[in-house]
């Protein structure tokens, strides 16, 4: 689940021991670390603009890829943007740390791994990431409960950010039936080719 206050306080209250089986998932805290990179961004960005620098014109959603995901045809200028040394390209090198808390094999080595990137985070001064850090200490149980139950809600926000992607593409939907017609179409994994059903 997200860190939402309804959401905890409602597990807390009507779950047989709720609290222990709070998972705060990986999505939202990275969500949360994301948005820390793109307000380090958009402050030097400011900066530099002031100064007739252009840097980061045009980088805002190359910040936000996981390294892996990023497109093939901004690689090289990603890796010229991470080389400049300015405060945008730490802050992002600290969120792709963060990713690695996953990771870990173990519960103690993931809380290990946390001190670090703890340490490291609350002393970057940057005070988007420093907040980002402190608050994600706070529920560092939660965080780490990952360990006991293995779960995200990764399949969840996929399926969940797709639908969005088709409200968007239709300017929203005025009949509710329709709209679920098309979150069926799109989601439901049908097989359209006409091939393979000439085959059979």
């Amino acid at each position: 689940m997200d860190m939402w206050d309804p959401f905890v306080a409602a597990v807390r209250t009507h779950v047989p021991e709720g609290e222990a089986k709070i998972v705060y998932d990986r999505f939202h805290v990275m969500k949360h670390m994301g948005d820390a990179v793109n307000e380090v961004r958009k402050r030097e960005h400011r900066q530099l603009q002031a100064a007739g620098d252009e840097t980061f014109a045009g980088s805002r959603f190359l910040w936000l890829y996981a390294e892996e995901n990023l497109p093939d045809r901004h690689r090289e200028r990603f890796a010229r943007l991470k080389a400049t040394n300015l405060k945008t390209g730490r802050a992002w090198a600290i969120k792709e740390s963060l990713r690695d808390l996953w990771s870990c094999r173990s519960r103690n080595s993931a809380l290990q791994h946390w001190k670090r990137w703890h340490f490291w985070a609350t002393h970057s001064r940057l005070p988007a990431v420093i907040d980002v850090a402190r608050m994600v200490r706070l529920r560092l149980a939660n965080v780490l409960r990952y360990y006991s139950h293995r779960i995200t809600n990764a399949v969840s926000e996929g399926l969940n950010s797709k639908i969005q992607t088709i409200k968007k593409m239709a300017y929203g939907f005025r009949n509710r039936d329709h709209f679920k017609a098309a979150i069926y179409f799109h989601c439901g994994g049908l097989d359209l080719d006409p091939t393979t059903h000439a085959e059979a």
